[in-house]
């Protein structure tokens, strides 16, 4: 039985913005494929097509239990087929003439290799949308090497920030800069199709994950150029920036605080009972905060370290001071706002029986969207896209399964 607040989601009715849009997703892992788990998100059928026999590796990821194809993949319809094989590019062009948009991830060059290429595909379907994601782009020096996500966030700025400063830089946890770099081709993937609908033709979406998690480092490049200030690792605290840090309390919690504006700030001091540190010479405005910033830390944690989290949290809220507890899983599971704005949902599976994943981001009013099913089974789809939308029959399926094409 699911609890309160919890949606169990299993309808295949799709009342998204994109419930026109056919997506051909191919590739494999996390960079191309979030930007097909967003389209689907937003209702956009998304044929996701994977290698006969062993699929996706994303199929067996995730910490303790398999479950991350579950989310990655949901909303898609999974097909098999050997795009190495002649008669496999050839079906790929027929799905491609029915398609909007082909969203990929390879190395540059193996859908050239293949003769798959955007001319060739373009030269079938002028309206077709090419969405490609990698590690460098499709030009450049770079363009064919390897290019996973850790080496995007590396050469892309954010690793060298990320950590405490006394250590070397560290991983920010999540595959970020692959799931930046879907982002980013969604959003071209959208701006292109919207383009589409004045010219009649579509184009090619190149997204780099280097370029994207550069597109994320705010103003660090005019920073070196303009005043030769390079950021360094900060830890927890924004540099110059107070005070916006993570504070103790009495019963060992540690809760997230930002109150560096100068309203919310002189809302703080007022909380703390020490409406005066508002207008100390030390802390009157942004920059001298900045400046003084390890002492006004100082001060706010032996303050805040008198107090349980529920008790300094409850007097931050009457005082208007943002403020929060830092959550894992079940923090949010259990949390009134998440449940009152189903941001995670239950999701119906015949072998995860709790299946539960974030929801649907962000919200539309009129046509939000939602999760209609998690990841399929490997080519649970062959049937509905090869013998309905290409119109083979049983023997021709049957003989495409024992050439190993599907």
């Amino acid at each position: 039985m699911w609890a309160r607040g919890e949606i169990l989601v299993s309808s295949e009715s799709s009342n998204g913005p994109l419930d026109d849009i056919r997506v051909v997703e191919l590739g494999q892992l996390i960079a191309g494929p979030f930007c097909g788990q967003l389209m689907g998100d937003l209702g956009a059928e998304v044929i996701k097509v994977e290698p006969p026999g062993v699929g996706d590796p994303m199929r067996g990821w995730g910490q303790g239990l398999p479950v991350w194809w579950c989310v990655i993949a949901r909303n898609k319809k999974s097909i098999t087929l050997n795009l190495r094989e002649k008669d496999g590019q050839a079906l790929l062009k027929q799905l491609v003439t029915h398609a909007d948009v082909l969203i990929e991830n390879f190395r540059p060059g193996t859908m050239e290799r293949w003769g798959l290429d955007y001319p060739t595909l373009a030269a079938i379907n002028p309206r077709l949308v090419m969405v490609r994601v990698s590690g460098f782009g499709q030009t450049g020096p770079y363009a064919r090497r390897a290019g996973y996500g850790s080496i995007g966030e590396a050469m892309g700025g954010i690793r060298y920030l990320a950590g405490d400063p006394d250590r070397p830089p560290s991983r920010v946890g999540l595959s970020i800069g692959d799931s930046l770099a879907a982002t980013f081709a969604c959003v071209g993937a959208l701006a292109a199709l919207h383009s589409r609908e004045k010219t009649g033709r579509g184009q090619v979406v190149d997204s780099a994950i280097y370029e994207a998690v550069l597109a994320m480092m705010e103003s660090t490049i005019p920073e070196f150029t303009e005043g030769g200030t390079i950021r360094e690792r900060s830890g927890a605290i924004l540099p110059k920036i107070a005070p916006s840090n993570v504070y103790p309390t009495s019963d060992g919690e540690m809760i997230v605080m930002g109150a560096n504006q100068d309203s919310v700030f002189a809302r703080l001091c007022q909380a703390m009972g020490h409406e005066s540190l508002a207008a100390d010479e030390r802390f009157r405005d942004h920059r001298m905060r900045g400046e003084n910033q390890a002492e006004l830390d100082a001060l706010i944690g032996q303050w805040s370290s008198g107090f349980s989290a529920d008790e300094l949290l409850e007097i931050l809220e009457q005082h208007s001071v943002p403020a929060g507890r830092i959550y894992r899983a079940p923090e949010m599971l259990r949390d009134p706002q998440y449940i009152a704005r189903e941001a995670i949902v239950a999701v119906a599976h015949k072998t995860f029986k709790n299946l539960k994943m974030q929801n649907v981001v962000p919200r539309l009013s009129e046509t939000p969207g939602s999760i209609r099913w998690a990841g399929p089974e490997l080519g649970e789809h062959n049937e509905e896209i090869f013998q309905r939308q290409l119109g083979m029959d049983d023997a021709e399926l049957l003989d495409l399964r024992e050439r190993g094409i599907i």
